[in-house]
């Protein structure tokens, strides 16, 4: 007889922090990020044969460069599936990093423990060493975050690569304004952490504006693809907040949309004149999801 076993993984929402879970920042100072798992997955499949061949296939529901940690998903559901039996949740994740990081990749460790978790996180990096504290909101907060804020896929691919290698390198020659940006993405993730814990909207939406901020700092490209469709917007105060879901340059956008539907309404208008589709989300409790 033959064995089948069925893995499926949740894609993430960063809040807060990105950018600081990378080990060259955080094998310096702590990397402090607040992340969602959402609904949207991805699905690693093992199939074992009567004659005990394997054949080894994955599908996503996002596209890759959207910003969700797609890759990182995919990664973790693949090695759950062909060799996570008897493994750790966070020995899973760190799996897929390390395989993440043989092929090239300089990113950090939050897509894979989001995804292998579920649920809203607080993670801690400290070198190689994660720390993961689970934040858990009052159903009605809750409801409040994925009622107020809208996630949009510009249809733009990000090449986080790319991204990645350029505020690397300015930040290993020390550019001030780089690491500046940094620490504000780190105290903005430090923030969000205790919005979340006091139920405090209002500061998740300043922890938010902290990494606007913080990444104009950076390199304002990165958020120039969503300027020209949500300023106007936030100008008239109808958009409280808004910040790449990944390392920005295009992807999915989240927007934090003031409490009223004239308000979302106009949002909603606004990105459709502009290419944009709303992805539909709630949050996802479940990391590693396996069947056989």
């Amino acid at each position: 007889m033959g064995r089948e076993i069925s893995v499926r993984c949740p894609v993430r929402i960063d809040l807060a922090g990105g950018w600081s879970d990378v080990p060259a920042y955080c094998n310096i100072k702590s990397g402090e990020v607040v992340n969602v798992a959402i609904n949207h997955y991805v699905t690693a499949k093992k199939v074992i044969d009567q004659n005990r061949k394997m054949t080894v296939q994955y599908s996503t529901e996002t596209p890759i460069g959207s910003g969700l940690g797609t890759s990182g998903a995919m990664n973790v559901a693949l090695l759950a599936a062909i060799a996570g039996e008897g493994k750790e949740l966070g020995e899973i994740a760190e799996l897929a990093f390390q395989f993440e990081s043989l092929l090239g990749n300089t990113g950090g460790r939050q897509d894979q423990w989001a995804s292998a978790f579920g649920g809203i996180n607080h993670l801690t990096f400290r070198g190689d060493a994660v720390e993961i504290k689970r934040l858990n909101p009052s159903i009605q907060f809750c409801t409040w975050l994925q009622t107020h804020l809208l996630l949009f896929d510009t249809n733009i691919q990000h090449l986080s690569g790319q991204i990645h290698d350029n505020i690397w390198q300015k930040f290993h020659n020390h550019e001030q304004q780089v690491i500046q940006g940094l620490d504000l993405i780190r105290d903005a993730g430090l923030a969000m952490a205790s919005a979340i814990d006091d139920e405090d909207s209002s500061q998740v939406v300043n922890s938010i504006r902290m990494v606007m901020l913080g990444i104009d700092l950076i390199d304002k490209k990165l958020h120039d693809p969503f300027r020209e469709t949500l300023n106007p917007l936030e100008e008239i105060g109808s958009v409280l907040a808004w910040k790449a879901m990944g390392a920005g340059g295009g992807g999915i956008v989240g927007v934090l949309v003031k409490d009223s539907e004239h308000a979302k309404s106009s949002l909603i208008q606004a990105t459709e004149l502009a290419g944009w589709e709303h992805l539909q989300w709630e949050i996802e409790y479940t990391g590693i999801d396996q069947q056989s």
